[in-house]
């Protein structure tokens, strides 16, 4: 065999890039915590451990920032030999480790960023794909369909006012080919732009005198949960409140530090890990300018509805140990005392995906072998099945997704709770779809 990647014989190393600080910070935790629980077992030659080769997790913090990751990613790739990066979370900094792994000739593997950014924000093409990145997550036409699918409850070819930004996220839902809005409109929708806007924002005013001429009873949004609450206090004093309100990215993790309200990859935000709202729960966001209290009264009234796309309800296993999803998320918050989190399942299948790619090559120091391997994989994970060979592009698998809302429970704010199973009716709905009126 070869020079074993990391330089140690028998050793291979799988270099881990996580927000450890900085405003992503929480966002690092889901994978830290699988790192951390997998690390003894696989340095040992344990279960899905590089073809029980023994395996070290080198974790490096990108600090939230992109520089540092990409410096972060030479210096696993000079330094340390690894044989593939694993990573997750940032619109800026989850690129900038792809990116870094591209030009370096070294494979990557990364989630929780919807597929077209990953591939058209790195100025992509599927007709021409990425050497040495490779992605699993759910597509913006995806999340199209989760939504349409629920503003259909109120009856088919809503009128749709979209509250986007004018930053990435925005451009890419806005975009008249790629996933989104073309998805909603084949669905019969009308969607109304009600006009972007810089974050944080000051005053929605414009965007509500929109929504009033436009005849929407329904509005989607990207926005962060503080944004989003302005807009539904702002909508609820003018008598404007939607009958449904439809929101990704920040909102499937409101317990989360509204820092690290870039949960699903489509946007980066100021975060404070350790602050406390009026009510003194601690990781929740003080009056220093993202929802506190007040704010998530506001979120409630609007019954604000998301995506789901992991859950302990999701009756998938690790491929190497046969966790299940209810036991990855009882230890994770056995450990942390946290709520789970969707992110976790995703950060354990990045390492089954990893370790499963250097199971199958007879060198795992030749870095070509192994990401061809990663492109090849077909695997059941704890996160479902993965498949590059039938993803929209080579290097892209699939994750799908179903709808939720939050719930009173026995988490602060609340517990997600499963309102359409078109993509997966193995899960069961928990509850009807409530609106605002």
């Amino acid at each position: 065999m070869g020079q074993v990647a990391g330089g140690r014989s028998g050793t291979v190393c799988v270099g881990v890039v996580v927000p450890r600080t900085g405003r992503l910070s929480q966002l690092g935790d889901p994978l830290s915590f699988v790192a951390e629980s997998l690390a003894p077992a696989l340095a040992g030659g344990g279960p899905g451990g590089g073809g029980r080769r023994n395996v070290r997790l080198l974790c490096r913090d990108s600090r939230s920032d992109p520089e540092t990751a990409r410096r972060v990613v030479r210096e696993l790739a000079r330094d340390e030999r690894v044989a593939v990066v694993v990573t997750m979370a940032g619109t800026k900094v989850l690129p900038a480790v792809a990116d870094a792994c591209e030009e370096a000739g070294l494979p990557c593997l990364s989630t929780t960023f919807p597929w077209q950014a990953f591939v058209y924000g790195r100025g992509g093409d599927p007709r021409r794909p990425f050497a040495w990145t490779y992605h699993f997550a759910w597509g913006l036409d995806d999340i199209a369909d989760v939504f349409a699918e629920m503003w259909e409850r109120l009856g088919p070819s809503r009128r749709v006012g979209c509250l986007w930004n004018d930053d990435l996220q925005g451009r890419l839902l806005r975009h008249p080919e790629h996933g989104f809005v073309p998805r909603a409109l084949a669905r019969g929708h009308v969607l109304t732009d009600l006009g972007g806007y810089s974050e944080p924002a000051g005053d929605f005013t414009p965007h509500l005198d929109t929504l009033g001429s436009s005849g929407a009873e329904i509005v989607t949004s990207a926005a962060t949960g503080r944004d989003l609450a302005l807009f539904a206090g702002q909508a609820a004093a003018r008598g404007l409140l939607p009958r449904l309100m439809t929101c990704s990215r920040w909102l499937a993790y409101p317990h989360l530090t509204p820092g690290a309200h870039d949960a699903s990859g489509t946007g980066d935000a100021p975060g404070a890990r350790d602050a406390t709202d009026a009510a003194g729960a601690p990781g929740l966001p003080d009056a220093g300018g993202e929802p506190g209290a007040a704010d998530w009264a506001a979120l409630a009234r609007a019954r604000v509805a998301t995506l789901l796309y992991w859950s302990p309800r999701h009756p998938y296993r690790s491929s190497l140990d046969g966790t299940t999803a209810a036991s990855l998320a009882e230890a994770y918050e056995r450990r942390t005392g946290s709520q789970w989190l969707q992110p976790l399942g995703l950060a354990h299948a990045l390492l089954e995906v990893a370790l499963h790619a250097l199971g199958t090559v007879a060198d795992p120091a030749d870095r070509r072998a192994v990401a061809d391997a990663i492109a090849a994989t077909r695997l059941s994970t704890i996160a479902g099945v993965l498949d590059w060979q039938a993803g929209p592009t080579p290097n892209v698998a699939l994750v799908p997704l179903i709808g939720g809302q939050w719930r009173p429970g026995r988490h602060h704010p609340g517990d997600l709770a499963v309102v359409t199973n078109t993509a997966l009716p193995e899960i069961p709905i928990e509850a009807e779809l409530a609106t605002a009126f």
